[in-house]
């Protein structure tokens, strides 16, 4: 049976913030599925990016649904403030949510897509009472904090856990990876069972950001094996 064609989320961490407008509508005319957000408060990770009046501007001018990914301190208390400046998607960590079944139930009363993202270094086991629950798992393929870094290798294993996990409990999860992403080890990634590919500098640093994601959206489901 061929695997569902993946999806591509330039992460707008990487874009030329002095043209932030002008890196949006390269991504509303490219083949890319989603605006990837990341949200940094400086204190769940070491670094500090958009709060909701630039969400809230990308929102404006995007034509394509917002991924929003919030590496923040109790982000149980902000899911309606993000819904309400545009997010379409909202993932919350594993790592800041004490009561994380009831933040993944808000979410979706909100009538986003519910997802949550684990550090490289939590278990992929730790979402089993939770894999029920989610649409999307986001795996960190590099520490969160700042784009650039490299890709750790580690992930293709965990990609295949979480892919074996949610067989048979949650057949339409996708799982997405964010760090390191490129045209180099997208196959890799589609074949372990990778579904959403988060890809910040390798789209904006290219000379030619459309014909980048054009590429990795065109990865042949052919060429994966299952």
């Amino acid at each position: 049976m061929p695997k569902r064609k993946h999806l591509v989320a330039p992460s707008v961490l990487s874009a030329d913030f002095a043209h932030l407008h002008d890196d949006i509508v390269m991504v509303n005319q490219s083949e890319a599925d989603w605006f990837h957000i990341d949200v940094m408060d400086g204190v769940f990770v070491p670094n500090i990016s958009f709060g909701f009046p630039v969400l809230a501007s990308i929102a404006h001018y995007a034509k394509k649904p917002l991924d929003v990914h919030l590496m923040i301190v109790e982000p149980q208390k902000y899911i309606k403030q993000f819904k309400e400046a545009g997010a379409d998607n909202i993932t919350v960590h594993y790592e800041a949510c004490t009561h994380l079944h009831r933040t993944v139930h808000a979410i979706r009363e909100l009538g986003c897509t519910a997802g949550v993202a684990i550090n490289p270094s939590t278990p992929v086991s730790h979402l089993y009472e939770i894999i029920d629950d989610v649409d999307l798992v986001l795996i960190m393929s590099v520490n969160p904090g700042f784009g650039g870094q490299k890709f750790i290798e580690a992930t293709y294993r965990k990609i295949r856990e979480l892919r074996a996990m949610a067989a048979d409990r949650n057949a339409d999860l996708l799982i997405e990876v964010d760090g390191g992403v490129s045209n180099h080890n997208a196959l890799a990634l589609l074949k372990a069972g990778a579904d959403v590919l988060v890809a910040g500098n390798a789209v904006f640093s290219a000379k030619n950001p459309i014909h980048t994601i054009a590429e990795m959206k065109r990865i042949s489901p052919d060429l994966i094996s299952a």
